[in-house]
């Protein structure tokens, strides 16, 4: 059965409550590189990336426009700027609450999971600027003690994809809200999974698409198409100035500019929802909880009793790369 994706337009009946979040996306006013300061280790997978899975695909695709490009132009691409603006449910920045408590964000969450607890917990920014795409992935899920604060995220998406955690998982929705119309920068996914035909959702203005992205592979296609991205060093930022976007190396030397209608801002939402309220006391109350150990335990068994691995597999160091190998697996390039 096709993953259900549900289309709120628009997002905001009053087209002043879109107008306040772009004000609030200029006044927050600082953006940093998504994933920089994140990172997890175990000894299963040290050294891999966080999302290792998902970079490997990456490079050797070439993403939406094919491979033959060197890598710090295909990672140039990818580097765009997030910036939290509730988490947990609270605010870290006023204004943002019509968006985080929006009923057509929970009625579609509902419609997505089949679950009619619905509790929203972050609101976040993306911007791209020229040239930029999102690599093809799954979002990191979560599951009952295990999350990404204290696991590495390429094990987070092992254990959803290979299914031998759903009693465990938390059933997330995503939605993805857009502020304006633009040409490139489409929301590529797969409603069929990996082995279906892709989908693209054009940006337009106040409206939001909302889907499980946790499980749906999706990515976003270039913005301006046809032009390459700047390169972008570990560390630079994108910044509000005089009615201006400056792009700035760590030292505060300006890579470049743009206009607010040259960026593709989007902000998503992710609601907890739960089928009711024994499922969502455990989760608070952090009944039957998963451990780091019983996870890699199990995942380990799954290999050997799958004739994929020999018996003594979890001393291998290559086990992170194995166990990517084993469950995820991404559309065809």
């Amino acid at each position: 059965m096709p993953a259900p994706v549900v289309v709120v337009e628009p997002l905001f009946p009053d087209v002043a409550d879109a107008d306040r979040l772009v004000e609030l996306a200029h006044r927050f006013g600082r953006y940093r590189i998504y994933g920089e300061d994140e990172q997890i280790d175990l000894d299963i997978g040290r050294g891999l990336y966080p999302r290792h899975d998902s970079v490997q695909n990456f490079l050797r695709t070439g993403g939406a426009r094919g491979p033959g490009a060197d890598l710090a132009t295909l990672a140039s691409r990818t580097s765009y700027f997030r910036e939290e603006y509730a988490y947990d449910g609270a605010e870290h920045i006023g204004g943002v609450d019509s968006f985080l408590h929006n009923p057509g964000l929970a009625q579609a969450a509902r419609a997505v999971h089949g679950r009619p607890l619905v509790e929203p917990a972050i609101a976040f920014a993306n911007l791209m600027v020229p040239g930029q795409e999102l690599a093809v992935h799954t979002d990191v899920p979560e599951f009952r003690g295990a999350n990404r604060k204290n696991l590495p995220q390429w094990l987070l998406v092992v254990m959803h994809h290979s299914g031998l955690f759903d009693a465990w998982r938390l059933h997330i929705a995503t939605g993805i809200a857009y502020l304006q119309d633009m040409d490139g920068g489409a929301l590529r996914y797969w409603p069929d999974g990996a082995g279906g035909d892709a989908t693209t959702l054009p940006v337009r203005s106040n409206t939001a698409v909302v889907l499980d992205t946790d499980t749906v592979f999706h990515g976003v296609d270039p913005v301006a198409p046809g032009t390459e991205a700047p390169r972008v060093p570990r560390g630079a930022t994108l910044v509000a100035a005089d009615g201006r976007w400056v792009l700035a190396r760590p030292d505060g030397e300006v890579i470049g500019g743009y206009g607010w209608d040259e960026l593709r801002f989007s902000v998503s939402w992710k609601a907890y929802c739960f089928a009711d309220e024994a499922e969502r006391d455990a989760w608070r109350d952090r009944t039957d909880d998963l451990t780091a150990d019983a996870i890699v335990e199990r995942l380990v068994a799954d290999l050997v009793e799958r004739r994929l691995a020999p018996a003594d597999v979890a001393r291998d160091p290559e086990l992170g790369r194995l166990l990517i190998d084993a469950h995820v697996r991404f559309p065809a390039a």
